[in-house]
């Protein structure tokens, strides 16, 4: 109830989920099925504006999705991704996404869209830190380090191979003003988890 200061306005009405646990540095959420747009990007704002302009009249959801890979060392490094939510099933039409947008459809991945295309996410249970400094590259990565710490502690287990990649979350606007919402998500193993 006590005041936050300027808070940075969101980008967007906020996906949503349901809250299965509050732990000590983090919580764990339960998301829809959901279809999502995604690109590569090099700067935050470029992916933004990319984004933005595919998705005009489609009313995308926030937040921002950004995964970036831990492979500095590698031969081929793999590219960032920023992805978007379009859509999500509505609870009790089962964990499946639903189908995309038909004007989605007809423009992923041709002509100034060739970088952009449509993927799908069945529902999952994610663990989830929150932090209002700006995603700089050395927050995002200390705030992952710590959630996965937090995780350990608490007997919940990351899905498989997501310690090659962060999956970071911001639901401002790129070049907002005011204190920010960002937050880390790792998603937990099937079964990993008690919920």
């Amino acid at each position: 109830m006590k005041p936050d200061g300027f808070l940075a306005p969101p980008a967007a009405t906020e996906l949503p989920y349901l809250l299965l646990r509050r732990g000590d540095g983090y919580e764990v959420r339960r998301y829809p099925g959901t279809v999502c747009v995604q690109t590569t990007y090099e700067r935050r704002d470029f992916g933004f504006g990319q984004l933005g302009a595919f998705t005009t009249g489609m009313n995308p959801y926030s937040p921002s999705l950004m995964t970036v890979y831990n492979d500095d060392d590698a031969e081929v490094s793999k590219d960032k991704m920023m992805m978007w939510p379009l859509q999500f099933t509505n609870p009790g039409d089962g964990s499946e996404a639903p189908s995309p947008p038909s004007d989605a459809v007809e423009k992923a991945g041709k002509g100034q869209y060739k970088s952009v295309s449509l993927t799908s996410q069945s529902e999952r249970i994610v663990a989830i830190r929150t932090f209002d400094d700006f995603a700089m590259e050395p927050v995002v990565r200390n705030a992952d380090r710590e959630l996965r710490e937090k995780l350990e502690r608490d007997g919940l287990t990351p899905k498989k191979g997501s310690e090659e990649y962060v999956v970071f979350a911001q639901y401002d606007a790129v070049h907002s003003m005011g204190k920010r919402r960002g937050e880390v998500w790792i998603e937990l193993e099937d079964g990993g988890h008690p919920f």
